[in-house]
């Protein structure tokens, strides 16, 4: 008699690589909580009183840490079909990154090598880019961007053909006796007065100076909204894409499928094949 039951391979990719069903969700929430925690712990480490007072409970807390996410690392290997799909992805390298350090410190042993073992082990923080594996409207984002990255690409060519203008009319108008001794220097803040950073370093003191840097000032405001409505637009039309889920292929390691999807759209490969 055929078991159609799911196989123990199956339902730990079911856990770990999608977040629609509680034993999923539930993974994603600790693995979130650990990441959290693991980049607190760097954080205290900088602290010199801390990471003096307090370095051998920080180091067992890290190796534990390391343990699971090692585990996370070879679990996630063993339950697709093609491994390395996963350890040249983005995540799989960022995964590997966060890993290294604390097992690299074996082969450290000398002393004139620990500032360099120091500067290393802050890899540890790419664990913080995990997070956004388990933001799921972080997806609904990037593919809003992407969309209207034409747009915003023609938006900062001309914010750029401003600045060179503005720029070189300050220099002309303001001089060196005002700081504006190039026209890159100009330009420089024309940027600093556009994006309404204002450092102050340079100001311009005459009075055509002044009313030209007022008029970019004002235009800084309606600047900035532009590319906001640019992405407000594309997430609406995001949004009224068909309802997609967090199913990820077991064989190309694609997501956003439909929710009533039964095959890849990346490869053809059946999402829900027992393997």
């Amino acid at each position: 008699m055929k078991n159609n039951s799911p196989s123990l391979k199956h339902r730990l990719h079911e856990i770990i690589y999608e977040a629609d069903t509680p034993a999923g969700k539930l993974f994603d929430i600790v693995l979130l909580f650990l990441i959290l925690f693991s980049v607190v712990l760097v954080m205290l480490e900088s602290v010199s009183w801390i990471g003096e007072d307090y370095a051998e409970l920080l180091y067992q807390l890290e190796w534990g840490i390391t343990a699971l996410f090692s585990l996370e690392y070879l679990t996630r290997l063993l339950v697709v079909k093609k491994p390395w799909r996963y350890v040249t992805s983005f995540f799989g390298v960022i995964d590997l990154l966060s890993l290294l350090p604390m097992y690299i410190s074996f082969f450290f042993m000398g002393t004139s090598s620990l500032v360099a073992l120091r500067a290393l082990r802050l890899l540890r923080v790419f664990r913080i880019l995990k997070l956004s594996r388990y933001i799921g409207e972080s997806n609904f984002l990037m593919a809003a961007l992407w969309a209207s990255r034409a747009k915003i690409g023609v938006f900062l060519f001309a914010v750029i053909i401003l600045c060179v203008i503005f720029g070189t009319i300050m220099y002309l108008v303001e001089g060196e006796a005002n700081g504006f001794t190039s026209i890159p220097r100009g330009i420089y803040w024309c940027i600093v007065t556009l994006t309404t950073v204002g450092y102050g370093d340079i100001a311009p003191m005459t009075p055509l100076g002044r009313f030209i840097a007022s008029i970019i000032m004002i235009m800084g405001y309606g600047i900035i909204a532009v590319p906001t409505g640019i992405v407000t637009s594309e997430m609406t039309q995001q949004n009224q894409n068909p309802d997609t889920n967090t199913q990820a292929c077991p064989n190309c390691m694609t997501e956003t499928h439909l929710d009533d999807a039964v095959y890849c759209h990346q490869c053809g490969q059946k999402l829900n094949e027992d393997f």
